[in-house]
């Protein structure tokens, strides 16, 4: 079975007051928090093991979802504590807990796609990871993946390249063997081992056509509200 893992410890800000109280996985949606319809996604993907890395008032995440029994799925959690530890330090602190292979979701991502056969791409590629990824052209927000091969050949959240015309759509597939490169209790950002990765021809590039929507920002929220007021939601085949 997979298990998805969910950094779902970020502090929210791009959306102002909203989370000034409410750890951002909680922002509400048509009488539901967010991540109720994450877990709820997963769960038609066949995916019942979830494992959220918790931060910024994680107590109160843990206390409205406890072990997910009631959604259909089982909840584990680890804490990042006190001192931020950024999402690579996070999922560090989170390695007893993670299988030898795992599905890595961003908190904020909405991700209309068929899970069960990105996993299967991830194990036919025999790399460390998989990124899915989206050919946006700089449309929407700046290019980060240049795709090479059906590989990430370069990946930089921070600074853009002519070659990139890709994004990074929020999910990913990773052999817990990546985490030996990070050291425990350390601030560490995971995209910088992404990118050292992507240049060691180490992740596989999973190519969809379907978008991704998202509650990082205001204007991605009230697209994502939009959405979902619509039931006529596809998947991608």
């Amino acid at each position: 079975m997979m298990q998805t893992v969910i950094m779902a410890g970020g502090m929210g800000t791009h959306l102002g007051r909203l989370t000034a109280r409410l750890p951002k996985s909680l922002v509400n949606i048509h009488g539901r928090p967010f991540l109720e319809y994450q877990i709820d996604l997963l769960r038609k993907n066949g995916i019942r093991k979830v494992l959220l890395c918790i931060g910024h008032l994680g107590e109160q995440i843990k206390e409205r979802f406890g072990t997910g029994r009631n959604l259909g799925v089982t909840i584990r959690y680890s804490e990042e504590g006190e001192d931020l530890l950024g999402t690579g330090g996070a999922l560090k602190k989170a390695e007893p807990l993670l299988e030898e292979r795992f599905l890595l979701l961003w908190g904020d991502s909405y991700l209309l796609l068929d899970y069960r056969k990105i996993w299967n791409a991830f194990l036919r590629a025999h790399r460390l990871g998989l990124m899915v990824v989206y050919k946006n052209s700089n449309e929407r927000i700046l290019s980060n993946v240049a795709v090479r091969d059906g590989r990430v050949a370069l990946y930089d959240k921070w600074k853009t390249h002519p070659d990139m015309l890709y994004i990074d759509n929020g999910l990913s597939v990773w052999s817990k063997e990546i985490l030996k490169m990070i050291q425990p209790g350390k601030p560490f950002d995971i995209e910088r081992l992404f990118q050292q990765l992507s240049k060691k021809g180490e992740v596989a590039a999973y190519e969809t056509a379907q978008r991704f929507y998202e509650i990082g920002s205001v204007s991605g929220l009230g697209e994502l509200t939009r959405l979902l007021r619509d039931p006529r939601q596809t998947r991608e085949s």
